[in-house]
């Protein structure tokens, strides 16, 4: 008897030793995230246009990074590959504001892809404000409500509110300890709270009274012609890099011919309304992914050109890297492009 309880005792020890093992290696949190290459994917699956030009021989192809949150055996095996890089969390900043952030980056980047195309191929249209979202909580002076990234503000003090600045203003006469009425959207599920305003810093050191969090504005674009209307497929894909290659897409299919010329084109860069291309992170890692789907060319943002560079020598690449400022140093190198030969 006492040697089965003996046994038991140890098995039971032994069990419960590889259980916290386990949970120590696998699920126990890290201040670290580890950056790896990503995917290089055809865009035009996720953009359509009713009216649109379906001609495409070639493929715009948007890039990104692999961003993972790590755990000990993440970080410990992380030097046996090539190309991934470790860094450290920012601090505060939990993974589900992280993905609402990304959210919010790629909406606000395919707004202005949807801008830019149309703006260069002349098509009219009016910009229609959703609805303001929390994107995340304050560091500085924390809310004292129920707040949670990705919530809807859809009430302050019984008023509507669909624009950033339409909050700005219902705010603007309350002063910090006030009490304003809340009506909160999550998870399609209205609830209404009393808020107590706190004291935010403005960038010239005054004070306002806030509600305590960061917020973002949802925009849709409608043009005037609704068979001209963009339409994207929710890819799950976060980030503002994909803007120049969207708008590369949309602005195919909203002209005649095909740009892509049969060529498989990768890319990256974000995109304001006036077509300016931006510098984006993470280069290396996109020059990686778009190597191993067979890219021809890539655009790159001029300010990420030497390091796109270098990293393509280091893989031995022979993309032809085209650096960019603006759509149009696209369209131009697209326009003076060859036929790829069948």
């Amino acid at each position: 008897m006492r040697q089965t309880r003996s046994g038991a005792i140890k098995a039971g020890l032994y069990i419960l030793t590889v259980s916290m093992l386990i949970y120590v290696v696998v699920y126990m949190s890290t201040p670290y995230m580890i950056n790896q290459p990503g995917t290089a994917e055809s865009v035009k699956p996720m953009v359509s246009i009713q009216s649109g030009d379906s001609q495409e021989e070639g493929t715009f192809m948007l890039t990104t990074v692999s961003v993972s949150y790590a755990n000990l055996w993440m970080l410990a095996t992380a030097k046996l590959h090539r190309h991934a890089e470790v860094v450290r969390k920012e601090p505060d900043r939990n993974e589900r504001e992280y993905e609402t952030q990304q959210r919010y980056f790629m909406n606000s980047s395919q707004s202005n892809a949807i801008l830019a195309a149309y703006n260069k191929a002349n098509v009219g249209y009016n910009i229609v404000s959703q609805y303001v979202f929390v994107i995340g909580l304050s560091k500085d002076n924390k809310p004292k409500g129920d707040f949670q990234s990705g919530d809807i503000i859809r009430q302050v003090d019984g008023q509507e509110v669909t624009r950033f600045d339409q909050l700005g203003s219902l705010l603007q006469a309350k002063k910090a300890g006030d009490q304003v009425a809340v009506v909160l959207e999550r998870d399609g599920k209205q609830t209404q709270q009393q808020v107590e305003l706190v004291p935010i810093k403005t960038t010239d050191g005054s004070q306002r009274a806030g509600l305590g969090v960061t917020v973002g504005e949802l925009r849709k674009v409608q043009p005037t012609d609704s068979t001209k209307e963009v339409t994207f497929v929710d890819t799950r894909i976060g980030g503002p890099s994909a803007g120049l290659m969207f708008t590369l897409e949309i602005y195919n299919q909203l002209t005649e011919g095909d740009l892509t010329k049969g060529h498989r084109i990768a890319g990256t860069g974000t995109i304001a309304e006036d077509g300016t291309v931006g510098e984006i992170g993470g280069v290396q890692f996109k020059i990686v992914a778009s190597e191993r789907e067979k890219a021809e060319i890539f655009f790159v943002p001029e300010a990420n050109y030497k390091t796109a560079k270098a990293k393509a020598d280091e893989i031995g690449s022979n993309m032809k890297l085209v650096p960019v400022k603006h759509l149009d140093d696209a369209l131009n190198y697209l326009a003076s492009l060859p036929e790829k030969a069948s």
